[in-house]
């Protein structure tokens, strides 16, 4: 049996008072702890997410954890890095230290301070995420890339402008109801699929609700083995699967309109768990870019190639469709704090699981699939959870 979530801590994403990266992992991190039913002497391993990249002069953070509960000064603490799938990253490495045997309790934290960074800085940053030698020229930066992305899917498809608002209305609607998400307001279908002044042309054929946001945060997770859960945790959400596959860095060695990483990381996490994407309660997956969302429709296999836009236009990823996806309000609305994405997702996965999602909550859910990417679906981790105890 897979390693579990027992317990976790999230900040409100946004722009925050907090001035550092440091005082967003404090934030977070004996509240996970306490949320876990343990204390400091009880973590074996640290393992945390940061991209940083130029956000802060600071780096080397793993070592901040420790400045936040001196407890854990002696502890072995390594940072993660892999571009927006950081977070995914050192949840992966928690797991493979407790499958491994080196450790029965990991803690895991993904952190990023952005917003005390000029934005047109932040986009150069971000930049380095895709293949710069060709395409760090790209208008409008990395919405650019995905510009392009849409542009080519739209080329072969047919123009989807109408479906990515769609999705963004939907995950805006849901973020209103997530105290956590940056924003938390119900946009409405119409100002998303409407430029104006408020919702300009970002890059292509993306406006302003097509991106995702530049926020600050951190959230916070224990993971343990099966035994250790069933014992002594207050509750337990299980790795059914956890899987993880690359793909080329530079969009020209590739499919721009089809995330083959993606699928196939989905394809192996549904063979490791059993399951089909029939069997999911819900999806938090990686919408960076409505874009992305679509094109990850067909990845997970809600929708044939080209047909993503019927997955939102019927109604299947709302709240009350066959299939949620990102109940939570997505990064569109939650916010992409770029390390703390991915444990962000999984956080807010666990607490559907166990009943404790508050507004969010959907009815009695029984399987979660996470899907969290780097770059443009370079690295590609997906995860099937499932509720224990």
């Amino acid at each position: 049996m897979g390693p579990c979530i027992i317990g976790w801590a999230h900040s409100r994403f946004g722009r925050s008072d907090l001035e550092t990266a440091e005082a967003l992992i404090a934030s977070v991190v004996d509240d996970c702890l306490a949320h876990a039913g343990i204390g400091a002497q009880d973590v074996d391993a640290i393992f945390l997410g940061a991209f940083n990249n130029g956000l802060s002069k600071q780096d080397f953070q793993a070592s901040l954890v420790a400045l936040a509960v001196p407890e854990l000064r002696h502890v072995r603490a390594t940072r993660i890095e892999n571009a927006c799938a950081t977070g995914s990253a050192a949840i992966h490495a928690g797991i493979r230290e407790i499958e491994s045997g080196r450790a029965r309790r990991v803690l895991v934290v993904g952190v990023e301070k952005m917003t005390a960074t000029p934005t047109h800085v932040v986009g150069d940053i971000l930049l380095g995420a895709s293949y710069r030698q060709e395409e760090a020229e790209v208008e409008g930066g990395f919405a650019g890339v995905f510009a392009t992305i849409a542009q080519s899917y739209f080329q072969l498809h047919g123009d989807k402008r109408e479906s990515l608002a769609r999705i963004a209305a939907k995950n805006h609607a849901n973020g209103a109801l997530n105290p956590y998400a940056h924003l938390q307001k119900d946009f409405g279908f119409d100002f998303c699929n409407t430029v104006s002044a408020k919702n300009p042309i970002v890059a292509g054929p993306l406006r302003r609700m097509d991106c995702s946001l530049i926020s600050d945060g951190a959230a916070a997770m224990v993971l343990c083995d099966t035994e250790t859960a069933l014992n002594s945790a207050p509750r337990a959400v299980r790795f059914r699967a956890a899987s993880h596959v690359n793909d080329f860095l530079p969009l020209s060695r590739r499919s721009k309109t089809v995330f083959e990483g993606a699928r196939l990381a989905w394809d192996q996490a549904y063979r490791s768990a059993g399951v089909t994407v029939d069997d999911l309660s819900f999806v938090e997956t990686h919408d960076c870019f409505t874009i992305a969302e679509l094109i990850e429709y067909e990845a997970m296999g809600l929708a044939r190639e080209g047909e993503g836009a019927r997955v939102i236009d019927d109604g299947v990823s709302t709240r009350e469709g066959r299939l949620p996806v990102n109940p939570s309000g997505g990064l569109k609305s939650k916010g992409h704090p770029i390390g703390a994405t991915g444990v962000s997702q999984h956080v807010m996965a666990a607490m559907q699981l166990c009943s404790d999602a508050g507004a969010m909550q959907l009815s009695d859910p029984q399987l979660a699939g996470v899907f969290n990417m780097g770059g443009a679906a370079v690295a590609n981790y997906v995860s099937i959870l499932e509720r224990l105890k």
